[in-house]
C-alpha cells in the first residue's frame, strides 16, 4: 500500500504579532514566539530555528506564556469555539498538558501567565463573564475561579486584558482592563479581592510588578502610573509632552513637572496623537521599559526621587525603511536573560533586536535591527519557484514582492511598489521575474540587490502567470482569456479563449507543448500552444475550481475546488475518481503533485497541509500537518522535490521538508547558478567607487604613518615626563609608607595600652563587685540570725502557752472539730499551692543554676587565673547561700507541720480560739514574710549570678576581639611587608634605569661631541671647496683677460718689436716669480683637499648608520622603558588602592577600638 509523502517544517518566515505577550527568552541566545500555528525557537546566533507544532485542530491562538524556569510554554487556543490552554516542553518539544476551562464561558483566553515558582497558572477569559481561573496546571486542578465583572465609569461594559502574579507572592494576582484594577488575594481555595483601585476610570493596557509592593499601568491615552496598595504615587505622561508628575502635584492642580523633563522630551507626531496607547512593559535591574506610541520603546531608569521616580534615558526607535512600516507600534516585547538583548515584535509582523553593549552611549536615540529578516505584513497572495537557482518568490497585500533562499530561508531581495502586487512567476533560471499588477504585467530582471523593470506589458489585473518549463514562454491571465507571449520577443504568440469565468491556475505540461488551466466557472481546458486548440476539457458548473495539478505524464490532472473534493481526471476529460474532504468545515485552496508523481498535498482553508497517499484510493488516508492559521494561498514543490512551500492569508512562508516514502533520496542532478545580473553602468560605478576606496585607503595609510611618528615623538617626550613623575610618586609613597607604618606602630601601642587597661579595669570591676556581695551576704546572714532568733523565742512562747492551755483542750474539742475541719482543709490546700509554687520555683531556680554552671563551665577556662578564684569564692558562697536558703525551707516546713499540731491543738481550746486564731494569722505572715525574703534572696543571687555571666561572656567577647584584632594586625604586616618588599625591588630596578638612562644620556652627549666636531670639520671643508670655487672663477677670469690681451695682441702681427714688447708686459701683469712654485703648491694642498673630503665623507657615512642604528636601538629600549614604566604605574596604583584599603581598615579598627573604650 502506497504511503503519504513525509513532511516536516524546516522554516517558518513570518510572526504571529495579534498573539498577545508572543515573545520570550528560553535562553539568552533563542527566542520563543508564534508563528502560524506553530511554536518557533529561534537562535540569535546560528540563525536556527526548532518548530513545535501546536493543536491541529485549534482554529485560532490567542496568547502565550514561558514559564519563569524556562522549561515549559503554555498556549491558549480556541478549538471548536471553546478555549483550550496547552502546555509543552520547551526541550523535548512534546505535550505535557491540557487544561480544559470549562466554567468559563468566553470562547476565548486574554492572558496567561504562570507564577514565580512554575507551579500555578492563571487563566483570564474573554466576555461576557471574564473568569479568572487559577491552576494547579500539573495536576491539571483548579485551585480557585472567580468572575472579574465590572462597568466604567461611563457603564460601557469592561473587559479585562492582562493578569499578573505579584513577583514575591504566589497568592497575590493582579488583574487590569478597561475600567478595572482588580487586586486579589488566593487563600483556601477562594480568590478574594484585597484592593482595588480608587479611580478605575482609565483603560488599562498593560502592567509589570516593579517590587513585592508596587507596580506600574499603562493606558490607551500614553499614561503609566505608579499604583501602591491601591493609591496612585506617580504619573508619567507620555501623549505629546513627556512629564512626570507626582500624586500631590495631580491633586492639588499644580502644573509642575519633574526633573526629568528638563533632560528631555519626548515629542510624538501630530497625527499619531490617537496612538499614545501604551502596550508593552518590562521591568528591568536599573529601571523600565516601556512602548508606547508609534515606533518608539522609552528606557526609563529608576531613580531615589519622591517626586520623580523614573526618569527617561533614552528612545529606541524602530528602522523607517518603507512607507508601509513607518506606522507600527509594538505588540510584544522581551528582555534576555542577561538583560543585554531586547527582541520587540509588532503589529506590522515584524522581530527587531538591539543590543545595549552596541548602543552609543553618548547618543539619546538607539535604532533596532531585524532579527531575522523582513518579513511579509499582510496577506501572501502569490508564490513561484525557479529551476537554475535556489529561490521562492512571493508578492503580497503589503505591496512588497520579496525573494527568498528555500535553502538558507535568507531574504535576498525585497522590492516595494506603489500599488499592490497580484501575482509572481518566476523565470526557470532565476534571473527574470513577471509580476502582475492592476494596470499592468511587468518582467523585471533580478539584479543582486535590487528589481529593474525590464519590460511592461498591457495586461490588466493580471491575478495568474506562469512561466513555461523551457522558460521560452510565459502565460499570463487576463480575467477569462489566456495570453501566451514569447520571453525571447516578448511578443504575443497566441490567446487561448473559452473560459466563461475568472481562470485561477496554469500548469504547463513538462514538454511545454500543452497547458492546463482551471477556473471558477467549473472549467478544466488542455490547450495545445502552437495550434491554439482546446484538446481536452471537463466542465462542473457547480463546483468553482481553485487548485490544479498533472501527473508526471501529464496525462491525469488533479484538481480542488468549492465542493471540497478531490477530484482525478484522465485526459482532462474524464472524471476517475472523487475523494471528499473531512470535516465539513475544511475547505481545499491549492494543491501541488510532486514530479516524481508519488506525492500530493493538499492546502486547506484552516491553514492545514495534508499528504495524501497515491494513487489515491480512500478518503482517510492521508497524514495533516499544522502549518498556517488561516487559508492557504499558494502550494508549491520544489524542481527536486526536495521541499515544498506554503503561503497564507496569515503572511507566513513556510519551508517543508518532502520525503517521499519508499523512494531513495534523489541526487542532485542540477549545479545551482552562482550568476547574477548587472548593469554596465552600476558595474563602472562600483569599480569607480573602488578605485576611489583604494586612494582614501593609500591616503589614510599615509597619514596614519605619519601621525604613528609624530604619536612615537609624543610618547618618548611622555615617557621622559612619567619617568620624572615616577620617581617622585615613588619618593612620595615610601614616605607615605614609613608615616603609614609609624602610625601602625602607634595604634598597634596604644592598643595594647588600651587594653590593658581595659582589663585592669575590668579585674577591678569584678574585685568590687565580689567585696560588694561579700558585704550584703554578711548583713543578709546577720538578719537570717535575728530572725532566727526571733523564730526560737516566738516557739518557745507558743510551747508555753500550748502548755497552759492543754488542760481545756479536751472540752472543747468535740465543738470546735466541726468548724475547724473544714478551715484547715482550706489552709491545706492554700499550704500545697504555696508549696507547690515553692517546688516550682525551686525547680526553676535550679535549672536556671544548671545552665549558669554549665555556661560558666565552658568559659572559665579562657579567663584569667585571678578571675578563677574570684568566681570559685563566688560559687562557694552562692552554694552556701543555697545550703541557708534549703534550711530555711525545712525550717518553714517543720514550722507549717507545728501550725497545723497547734490548730489541732487550738481546736480543743474554745476560750482561745480568737487568741488562736490571731497567732495563726500572725505565723501565716510571718511565713508569707519568710517566703518572701526567701524569694527575693533567691532573685537576687539569680541577679548576682547573671551579673557574673553577663562580665564573663562580655569578657570573652572582648578577648575574641582582641584576638580578632591581632590577627588583623598580624594579616595587614604580612599584607604590607611583601609590598615593602616589592617598593624596594622596584626603587632598585628604577635606581638601574636611571643609570642605564644616565649611560644612554652620556652616550647621546658623546655622540653629538662626535656630530658636532664632524659637522665642524665638514665646515671647513665646504670652507676650503668654497675657496677653491673662488679661485677657480679667479682663474677663469684671469685667463679670459689673458686670451683678450693676446687676440689684441694679433693686431700687431706685422710689428714684431711692439709685439714683443706687448708679450712683454702681458708676462709682466699676468705672470709672478713665484707663480710655478705656487702652482706646484697649490696642486698639493688640493690633493689633500681632496683626500681629507673623502675621509670625511667616509667618516660622515659610518657616523650616519652608528647614528641612525644608535636611534634605532634608543628607540627599542625606550619602547621597552615604557612599558616598564606602564607596569610600574599600574603596580603603584595597586599599591595605593591598597594603602587606602589599609586606612580604611585602620580607621575601621580605630572605630572599633573607640567602640569598645
Amino acid at each position: 500500500m502506497a504511503q503519504p509523502g513525509v513532511l516536516s517544517v524546516k522554516q517558518v518566515i513570518g510572526v504571529r504579532s495579534l498573539v498577545t505577550n508572543g515573545l520570550a527568552f528560553q535562553d539568552e541566545q533563542t527566542v520563543v514566539y508564534i508563528a502560524g500555528g506553530n511554536i518557533v525557537l529561534y537562535g540569535i546566533d546560528q540563525k536556527s530555528q526548532r518548530v513545535i507544532p501546536c493543536s491541529i485542530n485549534a482554529q485560532a491562538l490567542t496568547t502565550m506564556t514561558v514559564s519563569p524556569n524556562r522549561r515549559v510554554i503554555a498556549i491558549a487556543e480556541k478549538i471548536n469555539d471553546h478555549p483550550s490552554v496547552t502546555i509543552y516542553d520547551l526541550q523535548t518539544g512534546k505535550r505535557r498538558k491540557t487544561l480544559q476551562p470549562e466554567t468559563m464561558k468566553s470562547s476565548d483566553i486574554v492572558s496567561l501567565l504562570f507564577s514565580p515558582d512554575s507551579k500555578y497558572l492563571l487563566t483570564q477569559g474573554g466576555a461576557p463573564d471574564h473568569s479568572l481561573i487559577y491552576w494547579s496546571w500539573e495536576k491539571g486542578k483548579v485551585m480557585a475561579s472567580i468572575d472579574i465583572k465590572s462597568t466604567t465609569a461611563s457603564q460601557a461594559p469592561a473587559s479585562v486584558n492582562q493578569v499578573s502574579f505579584n513577583p514575591q507572592d504566589n497568592t497575590q494576582i493582579c488583574a487590569i482592563g478597561n475600567g478595572i484594577f482588580r487586586m486579589f488575594r488566593y487563600n483556601e481555595s477562594v480568590l478574594k479581592p484585597s484592593q482595588n483601585l480608587k479611580q478605575e476610570q482609565h483603560n488599562f493596557t498593560c502592567h509589570c510588578w516593579v517590587s513585592d509592593e508596587r507596580l506600574l499601568a499603562g493606558t490607551d491615552q500614553g499614561k503609566l502610573f505608579l499604583i501602591q496598595n491601591g493609591e496612585i504615587l506617580h504619573e508619567i505622561k507620555l501623549d505629546a509632552k513627556f512629564e512626570s508628575r507626582s500624586v500631590t502635584s495631580l491633586h492639588s492642580g499644580d502644573d509642575r513637572v519633574g526633573i526629568g523633563e528638563s533632560n528631555m522630551d519626548i515629542n510624538l507626531e501630530d497625527n499619531y496623537a490617537n496612538k499614545s496607547e501604551v502596550t508593552c512593559i518590562v521591568p528591568f535591574s536599573r529601571g523600565i521599559l516601556v512602548a508606547a506610541g508609534v515606533n518608539k520603546v522609552y528606557m526609563f531608569d529608576r531613580i531615589d526621587d519622591n517626586r520623580e521616580y523614573y526618569r527617561r534615558n533614552r528612545e529606541i526607535v524602530l528602522p523607517n525603511n518603507s512607507e508601509k512600516m513607518n506606522n507600527q507600534q509594538v505588540a510584544s516585547m522581551c528582555l534576555s536573560p542577561s538583560e543585554e538583548t531586547l527582541v520587540v515584535a509588532t503589529d506590522h509582523q515584524q522581530i527587531y533586536q538591539v543590543s545595549f553593549s552596541n548602543i552609543d552611549i553618548t547618543k539619546d536615540v538607539a535604532t533596532f535591527t531585524f532579527l531575522a529578516d523582513g518579513n511579509h505584513c499582510a496577506q501572501v497572495t502569490g508564490c513561484d519557484t525557479c529551476i537554475r537557482k535556489q529561490l521562492i518568490a512571493t508578492c503580497g497585500v503589503d505591496k512588497t514582492v520579496r525573494i527568498w533562499n528555500y535553502e538558507t530561508g535568507a531574504l535576498e531581495i525585497c522590492k516595494e511598489f506603489q500599488e499592490e502586487a497580484y501575482a509572481v512567476s518566476l523565470h526557470p533560471s532565476g534571473l527574470f521575474i513577471l509580476v502582475g499588477f492592476a494596470d499592468k504585467l511587468k518582467l523585471f530582471t533580478i539584479l543582486i540587490d535590487d528589481l529593474r523593470l525590464f519590460k511592461d506589458i498591457p495586461i490588466r489585473g493580471c491575478r495568474e502567470a506562469l512561466f513555461s518549463n523551457g522558460g521560452h514562454l510565459f502565460a499570463a491571465v487576463h480575467g477569462n482569456v489566456i495570453q501566451i507571449y514569447s520571453t525571447i520577443t516578448l511578443d504575443s504568440v497566441t490567446s487561448l479563449k473559452g473560459h466563461n469565468g475568472k481562470v485561477r491556475q496554469l500548469v504547463w505540461s513538462p514538454d511545454d507543448a500543452r497547458l492546463f488551466s482551471c477556473g471558477m466557472d467549473g472549467a478544466i481546458y488542455e490547450w495545445e500552444v502552437a495550434t491554439s486548440k482546446r484538446l481536452h476539457e471537463a466542465v462542473l458548473k457547480a463546483c468553482g475550481y481553485t487548485g490544479l495539478g498533472i501527473s508526471a505524464d501529464a496525462k491525469t490532472v488533479f484538481a480542488v475546488g468549492t465542493d471540497r473534493k478531490i477530484k482525478e481526471i484522465y485526459e482532462a476529460q474524464q472524471i476517475v475518481r472523487e475523494l471528499p474532504i473531512t470535516p465539513d468545515d475544511v475547505q481545499p485552496t491549492s494543491i501541488a503533485i510532486s514530479h516524481t508523481g508519488k506525492s500530493l498535498l493538499v492546502g486547506t482553508s484552516k491553514g492545514t497541509v495534508r499528504s495524501y497517499a497515491f494513487p489515491l484510493s480512500k478518503p482517510d488516508e492521508f497524514t495533516e500537518y499544522v502549518g498556517h492559521v488561516g487559508m492557504i494561498n499558494r502550494l508549491r514543490i520544489t524542481y527536486l522535490d526536495e521541499y515544498a512551500i506554503t503561503v497564507g492569508d496569515d503572511g507566513i512562508v513556510i519551508i517543508w521538508t518532502l520525503q517521499e516514502v519508499g523512494i531513495a533520496k534523489k541526487e542532485k542532478d542540477i549545479i545551482y547558478a552562482e550568476e547574477i545580473l548587472i548593469t554596465k553602468s552600476d558595474l563602472e560605478e562600483k569599480n569607480a567607487l573602488i578605485r576611489e576606496l583604494k586612494q582614501r585607503v593609500s591616503e589614510l595609510r599615509e597619514e596614519n604613518d605619519y601621525q604613528l611618528k609624530l604619536k612615537d615623538m609624543t610618547y618618548t617626550e611622555r615617557i621622559r615626563d612619567l619617568g620624572d613623575k615616577l620617581m617622585q610618586e615613588m619618593e612620595n609613597l615610601k614616605m607615605k609608607h614609613t608615616v603609614v607604618t609609624a602610625e601602625k606602630e602607634k595604634e598597634a601601642s596604644k592598643h595594647a595600652e588600651q587594653l590593658h587597661d581595659l582589663l585592669e579595669k575590668q579585674t577591678k570591676e569584678l574585685q568590687d563587685l565580689e567585696s560588694s556581695n561579700n558585704q550584703k551576704l554578711m548583713l543578709e546572714y546577720e538578719k537570717y540570725q535575728d530572725l532566727q532568733s526571733k523564730t526560737q523565742k516566738t516557739q518557745e512562747d507558743y510551747e508555753r502557752q500550748l502548755t497552759e492551755l492543754e488542760n481545756k483542750k479536751e472540752e472543747d474539742v468535740a465543738r470546735q472539730r466541726l468548724k475547724y475541719t473544714t478551715e484547715l482543709e482550706k489552709i491545706k490546700n492554700q499550704l500545697f499551692v504555696e508549696h507547690e509554687k515553692g517546688k516550682q520555683q525551686s525547680r526553676d531556680y535550679e535549672e536556671t543554676k544548671r545552665q549558669i554552671e554549665e555556661d560558666a563551665d565552658e568559659e572559665i577556662l579562657k579567663l584569667m587565673q585571678a578571675n578563677e578564684q574570684a568566681l570559685s569564692q563566688c560559687k562557694e558562697e552562692n552554694v552556701n547561700l543555697r545550703n541557708k536558703s534549703t534550711t530555711y525551707q525545712r525550717k518553714v516546713k517543720d514550722l507549717e507541720e507545728g501550725i497545723r499540731k497547734k490548730e489541732v491543738d487550738l481546736g480543743n481550746s474554745k476560750s482561745e480560739e480568737v487568741k488562736l486564731q490571731n497567732n495563726i494569722r500572725g505565723l501565716k505572715k510571718d511565713i508569707e514574710g519568710l517566703k518572701k525574703e526567701i524569694q527575693e534572696r533567691d532573685e537576687t543571687i539569680q541577679d548576682k549570678e547573671k551579673r557574673i555571666y553577663e562580665l564573663k561572656r562580655k569578657n570573652q567577647e572582648l578577648e575574641k576581639f582582641k584576638f580578632v584584632l591581632d590577627y588583623k594586625i598580624k594579616e595587614l604586616k604580612k599584607q604590607i611587608e611583601p609590598r615593602e618588599i616589592e617598593i624596594k625591588d622596584k626603587k632598585e630596578q628604577i635606581t638601574n634605569m636611571e643609570a642605564e638612562l644616565e649611560r644612554l644620556s652620556k652616550s647621546n652627549d658623546e655622540e653629538k661631541l662626535k656630530n658636532e666636531e664632524l659637522r665642524s670639520k665638514l665646515n671647513a671643508s665646504s670652507l676650503a671647496l668654497q675657496q677653491e670655487k673662488q679661485m677657480k672663477r679667479d682663474s677663469e677670469l684671469a685667463l679670459k683677460r689673458i686670451k683678450t690681451d693676446i687676440h689684441n695682441c694679433s693686431a700687431l702681427i706685422t710689428e714684431p718689436k711692439l709685439l714683443t714688447q706687448r708679450v712683454a708686459e702681458i708676462y709682466a701683469q699676468y705672470v709672478r716669480e713665484d707663480a710655478t712654485e705656487e702652482a706646484n703648491i697649490d696642486q698639493d694642498i688640493t690633493k689633500e683637499y681632496a683626500r681629507q673630503r673623502d675621509h670625511l665623507e667616509r667618516t660622515v657615512r659610518s657616523l650616519k648608520a652608528k647614528v641612525d642604528k644608535d636611534s634605532e636601538r634608543h628607540k627599542t629600549e625606550n619602547i621597552r622603558i615604557m612599558q616598564e614604566n606602564v607596569t610600574l604605574i599600574k603596580e603603584i596604583n595597586d599599591l595605593r588602592r591598597e594603602l587606602k584599603a589599609a586606612r580604611v581598615k585602620l580607621q575601621e579598627l580605630q572605630t572599633a577600638m573607640g567602640i569598645s573604650r
